[in-house]
């Protein structure tokens, strides 16, 4: 394993600070496999006390100690989502897992805009597959929500049929699922937004979670990179059928808040701070479209204010991943400490209570995180 030999020299020195220094050294793609692997030996800090009251809440029906989660993508084959949760999350979520194993976008496909704190992938889901997944998470004790996050195989005949698949496999599994249609990195794959096409598959998605044991809820996972009609539409299907709740958003393939930066000329989606506004206006515009519709937040979180920002502009929960590459793992109790202190300073008892109160202003594109 890469990192064992240094098993004692990192327990002293602390993931965060390996995170921090040594790994922004290394190749992103090489780091991200030393940061699993760390994890995997137990070295990430452990939470030593209970959340405090102000930050337990409810979404989809999940009661969770706090509202911050792992965004998919970083334990893309359920290695670690036990020590995830052991740190502190309210929410871990796995994958993207498609039904076969794919080796996803060749190398070099993962890099940093370090000058902006953003990443841009290509990935192209690569993982292990279903059969590894749910394997490693079977009987697996995880003391926090656990989602899986499902996606489609590239070279799929019919990528409906995948994802009802991934439902058919974890929907008695997992706390939740992520129908994730929004990656820019598979070919074809956004086209699933798009009305009739969205339709057919949430109703074969929900036609196969009603044949399971456990109703499981299922959220989906929407791009950045949408116009008011296609948001309009995106609400008008979602609304007709019992979906759960709305993941808002995936990376963008954007480069205006990059442009002229190192990287930035690189194919794939932007995500981390350079995505904050964007996703942020858009979380605030479909919670506009929703109602009281649950909504996960995420894009672009990299400081205690942003996340306090992105449930002000209508999140339920947060969901953090990109921030944690230039912020350190240390980063999740700052943002929870953050969130508790917004909560008392606005004379609240929970954070479901600021949930939403700045959303009109987040939709017109005039929020403001100072």
């Amino acid at each position: 394993m890469i990192l064992s030999a240094f098993a004692p020299l990192l327990r002293n020195a602390g993931l965060a600070n390996l995170t921090r220094d040594t790994l922004l050294r290394m190749d992103p793609e090489t780091a991200h496999g030393a940061t699993i692997t760390a994890l995997r030996l137990g070295l990430a800090p452990q939470q030593e006390h209970k959340d405090p009251p102000e930050l337990a809440t409810t979404v989809c029906g999940l009661e969770l100690k706090n509202p911050v989660g792992m965004a998919a993508g970083f334990d893309k084959n359920a290695e670690v989502p036990r020590p995830l949760a052991l740190m502190g999350f309210g929410m871990v979520e796995i994958g993207t897992v498609t039904p076969r194993p794919q080796t996803g976008n060749p190398k070099p496909r993962l890099f940093r805009v370090a000058p902006a704190d953003g990443v841009i992938n290509r990935m192209g889901f690569n993982n292990e597959g279903h059969d590894a997944a749910f394997a490693r998470l079977k009987g697996l004790r995880v003391p926090a929500a656990l989602g899986v996050n499902i996606g489609a195989n590239k070279d799929s005949e019919d990528f409906v049929a995948d994802y009802v698949l991934g439902v058919k496999r974890f929907a008695d599994l997992a706390d939740y699922l992520t129908v994730n249609i929004s990656s820019p990195n598979t070919p074809g794959l956004r086209n699933l937004q798009a009305d009739e096409a969205l339709t057919r598959l949430l109703d074969a998605v929900l036609s196969a979670r009603a044949k399971a044991k456990t109703r499981v809820p299922v959220l989906l996972k929407i791009a950045p990179d949408l116009d008011e009609t296609a948001m309009d539409a995106i609400a008008r299907v979602i609304l007709a059928t019992d979906l759960d709740g709305l993941i808002v958003s995936n990376t963008t393939v954007s480069r205006d808040p990059v442009a002229g930066m190192e990287n930035a000329g690189e194919t794939g989606g932007l995500s981390g701070k350079p995505l904050f506004p964007l996703s942020t206006q858009r979380l605030a515009q479909m919670r506009q479209r929703v109602g009281t519709l649950p909504l996960v937040g995420v894009g672009g979180i990299h400081s205690p204010q942003t996340a306090l920002t992105k449930i002000e502009a209508g999140a339920n929960a947060i969901q953090l991943y990109s921030a944690m590459v230039f912020g350190g793992l240390d980063l999740l109790d700052r943002i929870k400490r953050g969130l508790v202190a917004g909560v008392r300073s606005a004379g609240k008892k929970n954070i479901s209570e600021l949930v939403g109160i700045k959303t009109d202003a987040w939709a017109r594109g005039e929020g403001d995180v100072s």
